[in-house]
């Protein structure tokens, strides 16, 4: 019933897309010849007409080339590895010269992998980048089985595996776990792939730490109430027809309503930008930087329900990996047996979603480590997407994480 219900109005919303583009270019010979208001207010709500509603097609990573030095090189996608959950993609340059090797690991948690666009372009300049880019689960017959939170630290394993020995990983947000998890389990089996270096971002390690409203909620109520309420199963018209899921809208409107009015203030400004009626000029470079914000935030990934459920109860109710007492295909894993892969974490000042001590909580359970291989970043004045991406990571926090790898390499 609850993705029926999601279907209906992504039904109503296509069809206001379908009347916004008439309305648009009902207008456009009013706004071409340069008339102004009132023909720039309608045709700025017709273009807000277009916009309506989520889309679950995965956006353009849109890199199409790099600049090292003084040169442009060019960048192409190149999968190297699929399986019916994701794919292990990288950002192919034509250059001679060897760089070092990153996989960064996306967030399952509602977006696209192209959420880090930013992350990994800013990272090419210096590496060669891989990224978990992971398959909407929608869109995944139920024939391919399941993909919980063991499938996920065994994807990890498994690409590191393709792109070989001393390989660093990067991994941003909610896999910071599972980073560490595929670390220790390469670890104790004595895997030569294991990464060389880890860097983990905004990650929940430890959430009992200055909790927030995202870690409030996953322990208010038992996990039976999530998979009651939130887990739905994927209508007939798609390629994953019964496969039940956490439903990406979901997740979209959650996060929403914990900054609902900074939403409708964008949303507000995007009209007014648009309304000024301008093709070129600051108005319109607002009103794109809006824009593509929102394109992406809007383009939405369903989970694979026991992925969504097993890591609520693991990392947020239980805290496994805090207690270092987490399992992997039965089997207890120990964080203590990580020794060669040196450890870095990043968290930022005014993150509200993973606050100022839940990932370097990571330093604790790694145990074995020598302190020369440890480091820690504290980001000031950014919140939870300023961790990787924007000014501050590019000019303060990138040079840090470039520097800690190519001191592993």
């Amino acid at each position: 019933m609850l993705y029926d219900a999601f279907e209906v109005q992504s039904d109503a919303a296509a069809a206001t897309r379908a009347w916004g583009r008439v309305l648009h270019e009902g207008t456009a010979p009013w706004t071409q010849a340069g008339y102004g208001a009132p023909a720039t207010w309608v045709a700025a709500a017709a273009r807000m007409m277009m916009r309506a509603g989520l889309t679950h097609a995965r956006p353009s990573y849109g890199i199409e080339a790099v600049r090292i030095g003084n040169r442009e090189v060019p960048v192409t996608e190149e999968p190297v590895l699929s399986t019916p959950f994701g794919t292990l993609l990288r950002f192919r340059k034509d250059m001679v010269s060897e760089q070092p090797r990153v996989l960064v690991v996306a967030p399952l948690s509602g977006h696209f992998g192209t959420l880090l666009r930013g992350t990994v372009r800013t990272l090419l300049t210096d590496h060669d980048v891989y990224i978990t880019d992971w398959h909407n689960a929608r869109d995944v017959p139920l024939s391919a089985g399941r993909f919980g939170f063991d499938d996920y630290v065994a994807h990890l394993v498994q690409f590191l595996e393709t792109i070989g020995e001393g390989a660093h990983l990067v991994a941003v947000c909610q896999p910071a776990v599972q980073a560490l998890a595929a670390a220790a389990v390469m670890a104790e089996s004595r895997n030569a792939a294991h990464p060389a270096s880890m860097t983990l971002m905004a990650g929940p390690v430890d959430t009992r730490i200055n909790p927030t409203k995202v870690n409030e909620l996953a322990t208010s109520r038992p996990i039976e109430w999530f998979e009651r309420n939130l887990i739905a199963t994927v209508p007939r018209r798609h390629a994953g027809a019964g496969r039940r899921v956490y439903p990406g809208f979901m997740q979209v409107a959650a996060f929403m309503s914990m900054n609902a009015a900074r939403h409708m203030h964008g949303h507000l400004d995007l009209y007014w930008h648009l309304a000024e009626g301008e093709s070129d000029g600051p108005a319109r470079a607002k009103a794109v930087q809006i824009e593509t914000f929102y394109d992406e935030y809007f383009a939405v990934l369903d989970l694979a329900a026991e992925f969504y459920l097993e890591t609520v109860k693991t990392v947020f109710q239980d805290a496994t990996l805090a207690q270092n007492k987490l399992t992997f295909r039965g089997a207890p894993i120990d964080t203590r047996a990580i020794r060669r892969t040196a450890l870095m974490t990043v968290e930022g000042e005014r993150d509200d979603i993973c606050s100022v001590g839940q990932t370097v909580a990571a330093h604790d359970l790694c145990t074995g480590l020598k302190p020369f291989r440890k480091r820690h970043h504290l980001q000031a004045g950014v919140g939870h997407y300023g961790v990787f991406s924007g000014r501050k990571w590019e000019s303060q926090t990138y040079p840090l994480v470039r520097s800690f790898i190519q001191a592993n390499a």
